[in-house]
């Protein structure tokens, strides 16, 4: 049950059951994508190309076998990180800028709005 206090919780505990826009915005399986070294280099790796890559070409990125290149980026396809599409049994993978870009910015609007927040009992 949601705390509905005007005023300002005094412990994280009593915070973490306030529900706020920033609790729908951290989302845990785009950060957990987001959180291995290898995921990342490949991110950026599709990001800085902007443009389709094939498993064999982003694998050029980093020193890792293809295989597990392959299930780094099913990973960051879960995550809307990337997308992909099939093309006979050639799967071709790209940064999916629209997601990235949008859940990062709300996030980071939601961090700002936080911070500069000081009314008592508001639920950022």
């Amino acid at each position: 049950m949601a705390q509905t206090s005007k005023k300002p919780p005094r412990t994280p505990a009593s915070a973490a059951r306030r529900r706020a826009p920033l609790d729908r915005l951290l989302d845990p399986e785009l950060f957990r994508a987001l959180g291995d070294p290898t995921r990342l280099l490949l991110l950026a790796c599709l990001c800085k190309c902007a443009r389709e890559c094939t498993v064999s070409e982003v694998g050029g990125c980093c020193d890792v076998d293809l295989s597990v290149v392959s299930r780094h980026l099913a990973t960051l396809e879960r995550a809307g990180a990337v997308r992909s599409r099939r093309e006979g049994r050639t799967v071709f993978y790209a940064a999916s800028f629209d997601h990235l870009t949008t859940s990062l910015r709300s996030l980071a609007d939601a961090l700002d709005d936080c911070a500069r927040c000081r009314t008592p009992g508001c639920n950022c």
